[in-house]
């Protein structure tokens, strides 16, 4: 493979955040309008209550519509006449549905090099860690993969060729955007902000019935592992330690209590020189006892907890 420069050059520093294909055109049905199903108070604290339990998840009254234009098609698809049939289900069964069931009330909002200066920190920390062998890096929310490819792109250019000596876990609660990543085909919309050498080199666009469509590079691909998982499992097997944690605009969706227990089982699996990479709008100071911030929206492990 030939060697690739190592410097990224201008991404632009604000990316509109995209939905990914599988829910972009679930429409949330506003206030009055029409609807099929009855959906009152009591399904509403049950759909709350359940989502909570699996995946940690804490919905506001504000979402109620969009949990209804969601979950509606699933009562669809299934032949159900109200929501307290499916959820009667749902909690008889404990089968399948409720895979389906998370992924309907999954937000994933990403785009490639959101937040651009993770990536320039990315870049520089896999440089400084040259000759150390294999480097382990993890995605703990990675959607539908842009964020994955984004850190496997980085290296890259952070080792001057397409193999570098990293390997990039992948994970996510839901299977549906796990699958889009896996497959790396996108919307050539989704890569318009990128450098043109950038598109160029890790990007491979469609022609034909493909067009309109990109695939990432398949030297990419090989770096990545895409795995479920589910952030209130008891115990992460995942490995480690990993000198990169991205866990990025996913702990927003859950109350504090629930965001560090979350991080007690996370930060064992961290290196101890390794970095946590989190969402502009989340903040730790409620688990100063874990975590310690060394940047801007940067953290490191407190050096008292071992796993």
């Amino acid at each position: 493979m030939s060697a690739v420069p190592r410097t990224i050059t201008a991404i632009r520093a604000s990316q509109p955040a995209h939905r990914p294909p599988p829910q972009a055109d679930i429409g949330d049905n506003s206030e009055g309008a029409r609807r099929d199903f009855e959906f009152n108070d009591r399904d509403f604290r049950r759909v709350c209550e359940l989502i909570r339990q699996r995946a940690g998840i804490a919905l506001t009254p504000g979402k109620r519509d969009m949990v209804y234009g969601r979950l509606s098609r699933r009562l669809r698809a299934l032949g159900l006449h109200s929501f307290k049939d499916y959820l009667d289900q749902l909690e008889r069964e404990d089968g399948e549905e409720w895979q389906a069931f998370t992924n309907a009330l999954t937000t994933n909002l990403t785009a490639f090099f959101r937040e651009p200066h993770h990536f320039d920190t990315l870049r520089g920390e896999l440089q400084s860690r040259a000759g150390r062998g294999l480097l382990r890096l993890w995605s703990c929310a990675s959607s539908t993969g842009e964020e994955p490819y984004s850190m496997a792109i980085s290296a890259c250019e952070a080792f001057g060729s397409m193999t570098p000596p990293v390997r990039i876990l992948a994970t996510d609660v839901d299977t549906q955007v796990l699958a889009t990543g896996e497959r790396g085909v996108y919307p050539l919309e989704r890569i318009a902000g990128l450098d043109e050498d950038l598109r160029r080199r890790y990007f491979q666009r469609g022609t034909g019935p493909n067009e309109g469509f990109c695939r990432v590079s398949p030297a990419l691909r090989e770096l990545i592992d895409f795995r479920p998982l589910n952030l209130l499992a008891p115990r992460y097997e995942v490995g480690g330690p990993f000198v990169s944690v991205f866990c990025r605009n996913v702990m927003i969706y859950f109350d504090k209590p629930t965001q560090h227990a979350i991080l007690s089982r996370l930060v064992p699996h961290l290196a101890d020189d390794g970095l946590l990479y989190t969402g502009h709008s989340e903040n730790y100071l409620h688990a100063a006892d874990l975590i310690q911030p060394c940047g801007r929206t940067l953290y490191r492990r407190n050096p008292g907890p071992r796993a």
